[in-house]
């Protein structure tokens, strides 16, 4: 349960918040409450949200372009981004239907021609942690891939623990400066930079994104910084860059297409491998190759992806690209 038990408090263990609990209250996710001097998930198998999605809608670029991947969703977040597009579950008790992990395993099996496994998302996963777990373990067995979609917000001893069964994460660095984590996200930036610090070791698959705020975290110094930290991992992690959009708190207008140019052009003069997401730049969506600039993979949109590669190479020049393809063949999953 990732708890423990002071002076009659329950603390719990699962993300940085260390949330104190007296019997009966509940954590600031809104789902992980103290009851019987133990602390319980609340939406433990129950899925508010449910769809075969595209997999590039996640967003990932680089693992098995082109297919379909069952998503599913609870309510509850860790964070209170004043932006969030999905509001109404994240800050919200929304409705659910309840799912036992057997009951997801056996639905994402028999999903085998439109999915290739089970992604945790639409809210926050992690503190979906006891059911999520639950679900990767037995997904895995059958031979399935476990995808996160996530804000990062993790301690590292749950992380450590859910990592042998996932496949593909990409983590939501929402900006690379600690005080806008704190006035706009209600978190910290730290955390989320030793979870992606880790995936990263451990050989997941891993993608970022990052949505670009005008007047918060748009600066081209910032998206400099973000840039070159994500580089000194590697400059083969992809990195999605967001327009924001008014929503829940927040009412600025809508980045403006020229911050986004920008932020795009900074990005790729550290990383390799740069798209643009809830924007239409002429290319944005693309995977082209950096040593030569030959197109890999075209994308029109969510349902149109067209591959070019040979392989996990490109046809032109041989030059390796970090992909997962669906048949399983990949350039390996550390960059």
């Amino acid at each position: 349960m990732h708890a423990r038990v002071e002076d009659s408090l329950g603390i719990c263990e699962l993300c940085p918040r260390r949330c104190k609990l007296q019997e009966g209250a509940t954590g600031a996710c809104r789902v992980r409450t103290m009851i019987g001097g133990r602390i319980i998930p609340k939406n433990y198998g129950a899925i508010t949200s449910m769809a075969i999605d595209p997999i590039e809608k996640k967003p990932l670029y680089h693992f098995m372009p082109g297919s379909g991947v069952l998503s599913v969703g609870t309510f509850g977040c860790n964070l209170s981004c004043r932006y969030c597009q999905n509001w109404a579950i994240s800050q919200r008790h929304a409705e659910s239907r309840f799912f036992t992990p057997d009951q997801l395993a056996d639905l994402a099996e028999s999903m085998r021609e439109q999915s290739v496994g089970v992604a945790y998302t639409y809210s926050e996963p992690f503190v979906w942690y006891e059911f999520v777990y639950d679900c990767a373990k037995l997904v895995h067995e059958i031979g399935l891939s476990n995808i996160l979609v996530t804000n990062g917000y993790i301690n590292p001893e749950p992380l450590a623990g859910i990592l042998p069964y996932v496949d593909a994460i990409n983590v939501d660095l929402k900006g690379y400066d600690d005080e806008y984590y704190r006035k706009v996200c209600g978190g910290t930036l730290a955390p989320v930079i030793s979870t992606i610090r880790a995936v990263y070791e451990s050989g997941c698959h891993l993608e970022l994104t990052t949505l670009v705020v005008p007047g918060y975290n748009d600066s081209p110094e910032e998206m400099e910084q973000l840039a070159s930290w994500v580089a000194s991992l590697s400059p083969e992690i992809p990195l999605h860059i967001s327009r924001y959009f008014p929503s829940y708190r927040m009412n600025e207008p809508p980045t403006p297409m020229a911050t986004m140019e920008k932020c795009v052009e900074v990005a790729k003069r550290r990383l390799n491998y740069v798209y643009v997401g809830n924007a239409s730049i002429p290319g944005g969506s693309d995977t082209v190759c950096p040593n030569c600039g030959e197109l890999l993979i075209e994308r029109r949109g969510f349902a149109c992806v067209t591959v070019r590669l040979e392989g996990v190479s490109c046809p032109k020049c041989g030059h390796k690209i970090p992909v997962r393809l669906a048949g399983g063949e990949s350039a390996g999953n550390k960059y």
